[in-house]
């Protein structure tokens, strides 16, 4: 019927066969469906009822092409998969057509005349046979079909002295109703009886393999002693002697092979032990069995044998040899559980090992534990620079290096990329897992050498504990990451442990990160403009473009919190280029000479559409392209490809200018100030600061940055100058350029147009 649940293969395979024989006589419903709905427009058409017959048209189109779809797709999944949810849609789709045809019995006019009732209880009588037919092999569909046609017969048979003609209708279609119940409780057993004849053939089947020469199966027996007899010539083949060696023998002392006269048998042969002294019937035990002192994998079924006055004779059964599927089986477990490339346990594994390691604290207590996340530092330039397979060569050695360090209790893997992962099971004092990060960072931290390359690359580690950390493994990971987290934002090259305040800064970026997504599309981001002038004369140059964010609840959040945020979520290029339009639109209505400058950080800049998106910003707002100054970082330099060199070239053959910023505070090289040419170059406020305290580096490091930027034909720019001693320190040195709050704080667009005069301005626009 489909009202229960599915129970097993057999099943399915009847239910299938049910579907599958409505589905082969569905044509001859769907023909009588349509010639029925012909013959109502012919007999009903023209009696005002062609406005309900259009409706029971489309209905009923709309049923027959569902059910065909349907249909459709049983066959084209081979009838594969099917299960009593199937069965259920067909009684729907049946109990659908039912209720299509009780409304046409019931709404069709029939006062006019017999001949119209005639003519509709004879389309009537011929569609719920049509019908009884097709679902005669689903009663629930059968049942959905006819029900609701038997509830709209008093309906079509309503006049005076139509009482005999009523009975007579409903019997005729209950009776079409148990005849589809008779067939289909028929047609159930059938199939149910030809599935379990296959069953049994199959098993046949199997048990006379034995004959096939080259089969991995054989046939056993053995008598009521237990003892194997009839020892057949490819059991006695598999066992390596001849069959009269092993006939009479006890079929355990057979099997146990040398390990009979110590008693130490596998678990697997105790198995097998008791099923034959308790006479039961096994499958599928699997036992290893010494063969000419090699240790085969064998598998065993076997059922006990009776006479025919239930005397109990032994056991015949069939075995198999599935030594090769084992061992693939546990290479398949090896790969599943290990890495392939250096052999530690991969992250499932060490998932494994630490959910045991936290339930070693008995019922409903967490284990003291702990774990500790470890992050390569440099690793990525190596890949980037040497390629993935002197990468692949580097983790290798990272990963013999571990092995060593690790040679207690502690149970270390790799987790992916270059992280790595320890589980600590019983953590002891604070101090020893300190201990155990600084020799991380330590022999991590020496060189090595692959093939001809000396690499240097450091490491950094989180640590958490449990329970105090976390008292799910999901919890304690999540808290080691964090840590982690942490030692890599700090620079790297150290270990932090969780600190309660960790998640809640990572629930604070986490927000950030949802905020800034938001913030473009509502217009929360707004562009300030900080005046860069001339040190002599201090007349406006041009001026900064910088971004600032205001949060409707947060307020305003400084650029030193969401700028890492954005870098972080790979939002700082679609913010970037915001920035460099906005700040494109805005200098085109300044002054001819006046300039703009905008940062450029390394993940814009290397962007396949960066290019495009200056020139468009460019000639969206018709400013010269000389008037355009990116500044960049020295972070873009180290380690850069040649693509990042030639997308700089590209923007000088346009006409933009160049800035290098913060020169001096990271890692400054020479080289390539001769492959680039800046116009500008940049000296960072902490140098400024340091010269107005006469601090001699300082004042070396300025003197040295403006003799090299006047050799090179470059100018400079003194950033964060606030006081008038402050810029004639810079004007003392030889800086051309300044910019900071003694001249102007960053200011709204409205505001830097009125540092300009009105005729300029007019001109300009």
């Amino acid at each position: 019927m489909g009202l229960g649940s599915d129970r097993g293969e057999a099943a399915a395979r009847v239910l299938a066969a049910q579907l599958r024989s409505g589905d082969n006589v569905a044509l001859l419903r769907h023909a009588m469906n349509l010639f029925g709905l012909i013959f109502l427009w012919q007999v009903f058409g023209g009696h005002g009822a062609s406005s309900r017959l259009s409706l029971f048209s489309v209905l009923l189109i709309l049923s027959i092409v569902l059910n065909i779809l349907s249909c459709s797709r049983r066959r084209s999944s081979g009838y594969g998969g099917l299960t009593v949810a199937d069965l259920r849609s067909q009684g729907l789709g049946g109990l659908l057509h039912g209720l299509l045809w009780a409304g046409c019995m019931v709404s069709m006019p029939t006062g006019h005349g017999p001949a119209e009732l005639v003519a509709h209880w004879t389309l009537i009588s011929c569609v719920m046979v049509c019908g009884a037919i097709s679902f005669a092999a689903t009663p629930l569909a059968a049942t959905g079909f006819l029900l609701p046609c038997v509830a709209a017969l008093p309906g079509m048979f309503n006049a005076s002295g139509q009482l005999p003609l009523l009975a007579l209708a409903t019997s005729y279609a209950l009776s079409l109703l148990v005849g589809c119940f008779i067939y289909a409780r028929t047609f159930t057993r059938q199939h149910s009886a030809s599935v379990q004849l296959e069953e049994k053939s199959e098993v046949v089947s199997l048990l006379l393999r034995e004959y096939d020469q080259g089969a991995p199966d054989w046939l056993w027996q053995t008598d009521a002693a237990r003892r194997l007899n009839g020892v057949s010539p490819r059991l006695a083949e598999m066992l390596g002697v001849p069959a009269s060696a092993v006939e009479g023998a006890l079929l355990v002392q057979v099997l146990a092979g040398s390990a009979w006269d110590s008693g130490l048998f596998p678990a697997g042969l105790h198995g097998l032990a008791d099923h034959l002294k308790r006479r039961e019937s096994f499958s599928n035990v699997v036992l290893p069995v010494e063969v000419k002192g090699l240790t085969r994998w064998w598998e065993l079924s076997a059922s006990p044998r009776y006479d025919d006055a239930g005397a109990f004779l032994g056991f015949r059964g069939v075995g198999s040899d599935i030594t090769e599927q084992r061992e693939s089986a546990e290479r398949i477990t090896q790969l599943a559980r290990f890495d392939a490339l250096t052999g530690l346990p991969n992250r499932a594994h060490l998932r494994d090992v630490l959910d045991q390691a936290m339930s070693g604290g008995g019922v409903g207590r967490t284990a003291n534990c702990a774990f500790l996340m470890i992050d390569l530092d440099r690793f990525k330039a190596v890949n980037d620079t040497l390629g993935h397979q002197i990468g692949d060569k580097l983790l290798s050695q990272v990963a013999r290096r571990l092995r060593h360090i690790c040679s207690g209790s502690e149970f270390c893997g790799r987790i992916g990329g270059d992280e790595f992962a320890i589980v600590i099971p019983h953590s002891g004092p604070e101090h020893a897992i300190d201990r155990l990060a600084a020799a991380i960072i330590s022999g991590l931290s020496t060189p090595y050498q692959v093939d001809q390359h000396m690499l240097f690359v450091g490491a950094s580690v989180g640590s958490a504990v449990a329970p105090q950390d976390g008292v799910e493994p999901e919890a304690l990971i999540r808290s080691a990451d964090l840590a982690l987290y942490r030692a890599k934002s700090e620079g790297g090259g150290m270990h932090c442990a969780y600190e309660p305040q960790l998640h809640a800064q990572a629930e604070e970026r986490r927000k950030l990160e949802l905020a800034l997504r938001d913030a473009l599309e509502k217009d929360q981001l707004h562009v300030l403009y900080q005046p860069v002038v001339d040190a002599d004369s201090a007349a406006i140059l041009g001026f900064e473009a910088l971004a600032r964010w205001t949060h409707p609840e947060m307020g305003p959040i400084s650029p030193a919190k969401f700028v890492p945020v954005a870098e972080e979520a790979r939002l700082i290029g679609p913010i970037g280029e915001w920035v460099l339009r906005t700040a494109c639109m805005e200098a085109a209505r300044w002054p001819d000479p006046v300039r703009v400058a905008v940062n450029v950080s390394a993940e814009q800049l290397t962007h396949p559409s960066f290019i495009a998106a200056v020139v468009s910003a460019l000639g969206q707002s018709g400013l010269d392209a000389h008037r355009l100054e990116l500044e960049v970082t020295e972070s873009l330099f180290v380690n850069a490809a040649a693509g990042s060199l030639k997308i700089l070239d590209q923007l000088l053959a346009l006409g933009v200018q160049l800035s290098l910023d913060d020169f001096g505070t990271g890692y400054s090289s020479l080289g390539y100030l001769s492959r680039t040419r800046f116009n500008t170059i940049k000296i960072d406020r902490s140098f400024v600061v340091g010269a107005s305290n006469n601090k001699a580096a300082s004042l070396a490091i300025i003197r040295a940055v403006v003799t090299l930027a006047d050799s090179l034909g470059m100018a400079t720019t003194a950033e964060g100058v606030e006081t008038e001693a402050e810029l004639a320190m810079v004007r003392r040195l030889g800086c051309r350029k300044v910019q900071g709050y003694y001249f102007g704080r960053p200011m709204s667009a409205a505001d830097a147009l009125t540092l300009f005069p009105r005729d300029p301005l007019r001109a300009s626009a």
